[in-house]
């Protein structure tokens, strides 16, 4: 019998991923300090480089077939289609609540403390720097219906695989008992992309060391010198936003124990920092908020994906500061206009923008075009944005399992035991061993007769 069901618990995953965390984030400041050439550029760039992105690669893999199946479970779950349209409504509210509510706070703490007054700016790199045109509301709206469902898929165009999805599930629950088979095979393919996700979160210790190693050591730490008071505001807005407003939101909308849900939701934002994407995070926070908290699958399946493309509460922070920030470098007062503005820019921009590294400062273009700000200000901050993002990432998938267990607590789809055994869903080593049994009964079923 394996040894973890009988009661040698081990060490579990996720302080695994937290000491691979740590070794990588030491690792990563000596051989900063050391700039040794070769080692920077064929082990930490080369082999590091390479195991890091195959890490994100197989999560990022895992993401259009686990939110696919899931989904259809979840629609074919719900089995009203009211109870469905009264979810997603309650799930698009209480995501643009939080972020206009997370930009709005980062820009009175901007503004309160004043970072970039007094900044001189010597040998800033201002090449590259190009705007995106903002769309319009009706624009990104309009291309949530995919043209092409095929190539939604291919593309990852999370918004649109979520519409067609929901239209399929729908369809199939209007053919009542002849969609039986379908949402069996759906389910069975449920439980097998779980089943992938947990084989691939075997190897995240490695593949976390491999990121934060990379990321250390290409970065360093005396990048922030220059823009420290940037920075400072920065995490500040992030950690009042994450532990302050996420948290009284949770309580007052559902009762629910916010030091619980902190700790249960750790592994998700363990991977999120590491990785930089909401989108590859999708997998960890969906059993975040299943087998840890209780959440039923027949919301989970919606609302974590759809607050993954839809809800940036991080990113809205880092617009609201950095907006702050150049104007004041600039000398350039926006006025109160200016800053609403911003809100509803970021708000807007948060709707039709993906989940994945590197997407905060397309967005910050958008904005910084619209108040009138000079898009070269942006390489101001371009330096310390990587590991900027890691931190606001894991702010955006907390948001996202705050509103989906918001939702499922006031539609009773939570099992409040669960939510409440500290112990639930705390996974020590996933077992991974296959049974020879089954691996024998499989083995006849495939031969042929």
């Amino acid at each position: 019998m394996n040894q973890t069901a009988t009661g040698d618990k081990g060490m579990s995953l996720t302080t695994k991923v937290l000491i691979g965390m740590g070794a990588g984030f030491l690792l990563g400041v000596i051989l900063n300090a050391l700039q040794i050439q070769a080692i920077n550029t064929h082990f930490v760039s080369g082999f590091l480089g390479m195991i890091g992105r195959m890490f994100v690669n197989a999560l990022s893999m895992l993401v259009v077939p686990l939110v696919f199946f899931s989904l259809i479970c979840g629609v074919a779950g719900i089995g009203d289609i009211r109870i469905l349209g009264r979810v997603g409504g309650k799930s698009f509210g209480l995501y643009l609540l939080t972020t206009a509510t997370a930009i709005a706070v980062a820009i009175v703490m901007a503004l309160v403390v004043g970072p970039g007054n007094g900044f001189v700016m010597e040998g800033v790199d201002t090449a590259g720097v190009t705007a995106r045109e903002a769309p319009s509301v009706w624009e990104t709206f309009a291309a949530i219906v995919p043209r092409n469902p095929v190539a939604a898929f291919a593309g990852g165009e999370m918004l649109q695989i979520i519409f067609y999805t929901i239209i399929l599930g729908v369809a199939a629950l209007m053919l009542g008992e002849r969609s039986k088979p379908f949402v069996e095979a759906c389910e069975y393919m449920n439980e097998l992309m779980m089943k992938v996700v947990q084989i691939v979160m075997a190897f995240a210790p490695i593949g976390v060391f491999c990121l934060i190693c990379k990321t250390f050591t290409e970065q360093g730490i005396g990048l922030f010198i220059p823009v420290l008071t940037y920075v400072l505001v920065l995490v500040a807005a992030l950690l009042l936003h994450l532990f302050g407003t996420l948290m009284l939101y949770l309580k007052v909308f559902s009762g629910l124990s916010p030091i619980i849900f902190l700790k249960k939701i750790r592994p998700a934002q363990i991977f999120a920092f590491s990785t930089a994407s909401s989108n590859a995070t999708i997998p960890v926070t969906l059993r975040c908020v299943t087998e840890r908290m209780g959440v039923n699958n027949s919301v989970a399946s919606f609302t974590v994906p759809f607050g993954a493309t839809i809800n940036m509460d991080g990113t809205a922070i880092m617009q609201g500061v950095a907006t702050v920030f150049l104007a004041n470098v600039y000398g350039i007062d926006l006025g109160l206009g200016g800053y609403l503005t911003v809100i509803a820019m970021a708000v807007l921009a948060s709707i039709g923008t993906a989940g994945v590294p590197g997407v905060g400062l397309v967005m910050l273009t958008m904005v910084l075009s619209q108040v009138g700000l000079p898009l070269e200000g942006i390489a101001l901050i371009l330096g310390v944005d990587r590991l900027m993002d890691m931190i606001r990432t894991a702010v955006n998938i907390s948001g996202d399992a705050v509103v989906t267990t918001i939702v499922a607590k006031t539609e009773g789809q939570i099992d409040m035991a669960a939510y409440l055994d500290p112990d639930t869903g705390e996974r020590v080593d996933d077992n991974l061993e296959i049974d020879p049994a089954v691996e024998a009964e499989l083995a006849r079923y495939a031969k042929p007769h």
